[in-house]
């Protein structure tokens, strides 16, 4: 069966415990599909987080789209005909990765912008890791597509959302009072129109899930793996 499908590469470790939910997702998703144990071409490769966090603090994004290239020519090398990063931030330079890569990666963004679209919404909030959330690399995508993006405005609340991604969720942390803050700030949100939430951080559905909110609530992880189960199965 693995003739029919396309072999598809996950560049993951950031942090590799979303990429374990993105792993689990497509095999899951392929394995429902076929309606056996059927699993998909796929394959893994982990960047240093510690590294990529490192050049990050030293805006250094030049190297961490080194870093991933390396990564997808890699796993091109075994068979991927695709990749895609396991992670929103990385999305950043995708243009840099892009460009130096003969095959696709696929976007989070686009994956993204289908399901509100299916949703039938036209106004969500955005919450990431400050480097989303201040920059338009996610947005703008998401935006391009006809529909309004809010983000948080005030530099403290972006600030704290980051800390806890970087603190405390990468590292496979889910403290209660940081979920109350999440959703305090999702609640706001609703005041302003947003008719869903974007978890634009992959570790996020790891705090968040549908039920703590009665607002539409995109999981951008399962989203972005379901896009690669699509690609993997050819639909």
């Amino acid at each position: 069966m693995n003739d029919k499908m396309n072999s598809l590469g996950l560049i993951g470790g950031t942090s590799w415990h979303s990429t374990i939910e993105y792993y689990s997702a497509i095999n899951q998703s392929v394995n429902d599909h076929y309606g056996n144990n059927t699993n998909p071409p796929l394959l893994v490769y982990t960047l240093n987080q510690a590294e990529v966090h490192r050049f990050q603090i030293e805006n250094k994004w030049d190297s961490i789209a080194h870093m991933l290239v390396n990564a997808a020519h890699s796993l091109n090398r075994g068979g991927a005909m695709a990749v895609l990063f396991c992670a929103n931030t990385p999305h950043k330079v995708y243009d840099l990765v892009q460009e130096k890569l003969d095959f696709p990666v696929i976007h989070i963004a686009d994956a993204t912008a289908k399901e509100i679209h299916k949703k039938g919404l036209k106004k969500v909030l955005f919450l990431g890791t400050k480097y989303s959330m201040e920059e338009t690399f996610i947005t703008k995508r998401i935006e391009d597509n006809d529909i309004e993006v809010l983000v948080p405005e005030d530099q403290m609340v972006i600030d704290e959302l980051h800390r806890i991604i970087i603190e405390e969720l990468t590292y496979g942390k889910v403290i209660p009072s940081s979920k109350d803050y999440v959703i305090s700030i999702i609640e706001k949100a609703k005041e302003q129109g947003a008719e869903g939430v974007i978890l634009g951080c992959t570790e996020f559905p790891l705090m968040i899930f549908p039920e703590d909110l009665d607002i539409a609530v995109f999981n951008t992880t399962k989203i972005h793996s379901d896009a690669g189960v699509n690609y993997i199965l050819n639909k």
